[in-house]
């Protein structure tokens, strides 16, 4: 799609598996076949937070996902670094110059070779704009196989601008879609349960609303608590909220 069609596609998009679908070939029109999303509202000074409460989008094969994320080699990566420190478009040109200036951690080395063993070499990232300290977004625009990275910055010396304004868009439209972390889906009765409570609504006022006892209520705040891994019902709505699993129109 052309940057006005796809704009307005992403202004009426539904669903998050639309919008990655339609992203992932937009993207790969451009020589940027493997993509990697990541979001999180839970950064702190020392750490992103639990993996599983992250926002994650991917097209990377399995095996790939599993050594980079799952085993926590992310957390080293070097342009997650820049992604920590800056906003906008960074080409993977500075790991090159890491490499050739020999300022390389051996962390960063290893994550390095992980990532020339899958043929992840040349590409950019995109850091999002944050408005709280505590979140931050970020998007690892691989290119296809045997792109250089000198032919990826020829790519984005002339469509740079577009493909950095449909990344920036994507991301603020993700940011309103409901995200599902894995084992973490609220069923309809937790989901309703937890809106009660986020309008200020007691035990016993959501019991008469939602035609319950107050033990029925109680136990679907407490499974809810237990799907969203929190101790307390407030930090339940909270983390519903902030991946959009309440407050949200019925399908």
């Amino acid at each position: 799609m052309r940057l006005r069609s796809y704009l307005e596609f992403l202004s009426y998009v539904k669903t998050l598996e639309e919008l990655w679908d339609a992203h992932a070939k937009q993207m790969a029109y451009f020589g940027f076949d493997r993509l990697l999303y990541g979001y999180t509202s839970y950064r702190t000074a020392t750490s992103l937070g639990d993996p599983e409460d992250f926002v994650i989008l991917t097209n990377h094969d399995k095996s790939y996902i599993d050594g980079f994320l799952h085993s926590g080699l992310y957390f080293h990566a070097p342009m997650l670094h820049w992604a920590l420190e800056h906003e906008g478009a960074g080409s993977w040109k500075m790991i090159a110059d890491m490499l050739t200036s020999e300022t390389m951690t051996p962390q960063e080395h290893r994550v390095y070779d992980f990532n020339a063993s899958h043929g992840v070499t040349a590409g950019y990232t995109v850091s999002f704009t944050s408005i709280s300290a505590r979140t931050k977004g970020a998007i690892s625009l691989c290119a296809r196989k045997g792109m250089t990275q000198n032919e990826v910055d020829e790519v984005w010396e002339k469509h740079g601008r577009d493909i950095l304004l449909m990344n920036n868009v994507a991301h603020l439209k993700i940011l309103t879609l409901p995200y599902v972390a894995p084992n973490r889906a609220l069923t309809r009765r937790q989901r309703e349960a937890l809106q009660w409570v986020g309008d200020g609504k007691t035990t016993q006022d959501i019991a008469i609303l939602m035609g319950l006892t107050t033990a029925t209520v109680e136990k679907h705040l407490r499974l809810a608590r237990e799907a969203l891994s929190v101790e307390t019902t407030a930090q339940a709505v909270l983390k519903a909220a902030l991946h959009n699993q309440i407050f949200i129109m019925e399908a």
